[in-house]
């Protein structure tokens, strides 16, 4: 077993000290990263340099968070055990609800994978982020003069360079708090998990739990619209940052509108439906609809090659790691000056009905890119 030693640094601002002095105090970590010219323009990537640098000598690995997060009394455990399992990964555990990594961990907790490798044109979720000391001190070196302010994104093209993303913990224990942003990010609104899990079955799952690599396509949502993040987009002129609405992109991924309109015809209810367009307007509960519809069509494809939950995995906490993901597709899928009006009641209700389009998902059936499909493209009807 390797020996594992994790030191940690909370990344944080003057304004916030007070915070990141009671975070820090609680989850005992190990000191603070203060932002080394408060005055000067915002910089995430400023600060992230401080933390990267306060590694431990003795320390095999390097946790850094943000001061504006929130995570359970467990987090250095579980932290700790995550890099035996995987010693040489950068593991992330908080993932954005939105956009296409979110999306990739809702396709691994449906397919009740635990840990999800990250896309590769989208930054990299920062607010608690454990490297080996290597991979950090290569990270300190690769952008110590870069122009760039945002961490996030840095981190993304300096794993790319490196040939592998980060790991992306499904079950996530790291929670974003508040809307505010130093560094600029206020306008994306609420940003919250995309799977929120507990200690208690966080734990075990990401122990034990499987690992996918590739999810393949990808379906997510970006201001209330439906979009597709195509296999190998990273490697298309514009580094794959663009966005391709899922009617272009279908033709793709072996599917055709065809299809998704039968299975909307056959399988979104009516009165759900209605409950979900009375809040947020018909169209978008059509988008969020067929944006689940895909999802559950990927996450089937991803469990049949991951085959088998390994001993020791409780399928308990998976079933509840996969509600979890379901039930913030809704309130994530919306623009951002629309996700307050997201109350309890809504949030129940948009998780019933997209449930309904995972399930007609799982059951839909495609083609290979360029054959002409059946009529009916359905099965297991």
């Amino acid at each position: 077993m390797t020996e594992v030693h994790v030191s940690s640094a909370v990344m944080t601002h003057p304004v916030r000290l007070t915070q990141a002095q009671d975070l820090a105090a609680r989850l005992r970590l190990d000191g603070l990263a203060l932002d080394p010219d408060p005055e000067g323009p915002p910089s995430a990537l400023r600060t992230a340099l401080v933390a990267w640098a306060a590694v431990d000598p003795e320390a095999s690995h390097h946790l850094v968070v943000q001061d504006d997060v929130d995570a359970p009394a467990e987090l250095m455990e579980i932290v700790g055990r995550a890099a035996v399992r995987f010693p040489d990964e950068a593991l992330v555990f908080y993932t954005n609800w939105h956009a296409r990594n979110g999306a990739a961990v809702r396709i691994a907790a449906l397919a009740g994978a635990c840990w999800v490798r990250a896309v590769p044109d989208e930054f990299t979720p920062s607010l608690g982020v454990c490297l080996p000391s290597g991979t950090a001190a290569g990270f300190r070196e690769y952008a110590r003069d870069s122009a760039e302010r945002h961490d996030d994104e840095l981190l993304s093209v300096f794993f790319r360079g490196r040939g592998r993303m980060s790991l992306l913990a499904v079950p996530n224990i790291v929670e974003h708090i508040g809307t505010s942003s130093i560094n600029g990010h206020a306008a994306q609104g609420i940003r919250l998990a995309v799977c929120p899990t507990s200690a208690t079955d966080a734990a075990p799952l990401l122990s034990r739990g499987r690992v996918l690599e590739e999810p393949g396509w990808i379906p997510y949502m970006r201001y209330g619209e439906g979009y597709i993040r195509l296999d190998g987009q990273e490697r298309g002129a514009d580094g794959g940052r663009g966005h391709h609405r899922w009617r272009e992109a279908l033709p793709a991924t072996g599917l055709t509108e065809e299809m998704v309109r039968e299975a909307r015809a056959a399988h979104m209810p009516d009165g759900l439906a209605a409950e979900v367009a009375r809040s947020f307007g018909r169209a978008f509960a059509e988008e969020l609809w067929i944006h689940c519809l895909l999802l559950g069509r990927q996450a089937a494809r991803a469990a049949r090659r991951l085959g088998p939950s390994p001993d020791g995995v409780p399928a308990d906490a998976l079933d509840r790691m996969r509600h979890s993901a379901v039930a913030t597709a809704g309130p994530a899928g919306l623009p951002p000056e629309r996700r307050p009006e997201a109350g309890p009641d809504e949030v129940r209700t948009m998780a019933a009905f997209t449930w309904t389009a995972v399930r007609a998902g799982e059951r839909l059936q495609g083609v290979s890119p360029g054959i002409t499909p059946s009529r009916s493209g359905l099965s297991g009807r």
